[in-house]
């Protein structure tokens, strides 16, 4: 192919990306959760976010949240999308203990996970988040907040606000801070900038944040893949017992597996297109995957993912 044609194709590749994705807009509508903790290893409790795509039945509770019970009081891990998911998540852990919520782990810079740390903050709980997620939050979140006020509506957004956390961390790092050890684990840019694992070494138990989700296409609108793939084989390698993921049910270890599985076919499905200079338009319908066609949202994300990772192979082409 010419070098004309390929500059042509990424000059307009990102408005017929816009075009694909406002296309397959199509809604998935999940049931609302329960909002109930469940118990996935000794003192360790996972909060399930719904199903399918942010909306105002739902209302936005997507993300997974959860809590570590240790002998001196709580860590939480991740916040919710709202204030008030917030307040809920902080109700159901004083519904299973009455020790105090010394911590919370922000593990991504994704709304359903940030915005709840509002109602932890108001609470003088400390947030810890990694610098580069932090940074990814500050550059773009203000835009997430008015997204989520026009979706979910002023009432269900009421009382959310943009917040700094208290402390960050560059690279992995231990807690020992409710009497039991935590660990931090961040690989650099991998599913997204300084994206958190956060495993209980007593359990076993990891909540992959970003990292992996469950029965659910992973959105690498943030992510690089070699650093990604780098980031789950690193947690292959680790003794775990089970997997909580940002989204889906809580898994075995072998997730991690399935969402390597993947990116590998995704990446290597694209490069089949690329090399057959088809269209970008072309591109969501083209990237069939149907190993994973049961996975929630493919008809949306795996589309986008599609169109987003050929704009950067046609990108990476062109500046050889």
């Amino acid at each position: 192919m010419g070098s004309c044609a390929r500059t042509f194709r990424l000059l307009v590749a990102p408005l017929l990306l816009m075009l694909v994705t406002a296309c397959t807009g199509v809604a998935n509508v999940g049931a609302a959760p329960s909002g109930r903790a469940t118990e996935v290893g000794p003192g360790v409790y996972m909060i399930r976010g719904a199903d399918g795509e942010l909306d105002a039945i739902n209302l936005g509770r997507l993300g997974n949240a959860g809590f570590i019970v240790g002998e001196r009081g709580v860590v939480a891990v991740d916040a919710g999308v709202s204030y008030r998911h917030g307040q809920a998540l902080l109700a159901e852990i004083a519904r299973v203990t009455d020790k105090p919520v010394r911590l919370l782990v922000i593990t991504h810079a994704r709304q359903e996970f940030l915005f709840g740390a509002t109602a932890f903050r108001e609470r003088g709980i400390p947030i810890l988040m990694q610098r580069r997620v932090s940074r990814l939050m500050t550059a773009r979140c203000e835009g997430c907040l008015k997204t989520l006020n026009r979706v979910l509506g002023e009432d269900a957004m009421r009382g959310t606000a943009m917040f700094v956390p208290d402390r960050e961390f560059d690279t992995a790092e231990t807690l020992d801070l409710i009497g039991r050890p935590i660990r931090l684990l961040s690989y650099g840019h991998s599913s997204g900038p300084g994206d958190t694992a956060v495993l209980d070494l007593s359990s076993g138990v990891m909540f992959a944040g970003g990292l992996a989700d469950a029965g659910r296409i992973p959105d690498i609108q943030d992510g690089e893949l070699p650093g990604w793939r780098d980031a789950l084989s690193a947690l292959q390698r680790l003794p775990l017992k089970a997997v909580v993921p940002g989204h889906g049910p809580a898994a075995s270890p072998d997730v991690l597996a399935r969402v390597q599985r993947y990116l590998d076919r995704l990446e290597a499905r694209l490069l089949e297109l690329s090399r057959a200079d088809v269209a970008l338009s072309e591109v969501p319908d083209a990237a069939e995957l149907p190993e994973f066609r049961d996975w929630d949202q493919y008809q949306i994300i795996h589309r986008r993912n599609a169109s987003i990772l050929f704009v950067r192979m046609e990108r990476e082409l062109l500046f050889k």
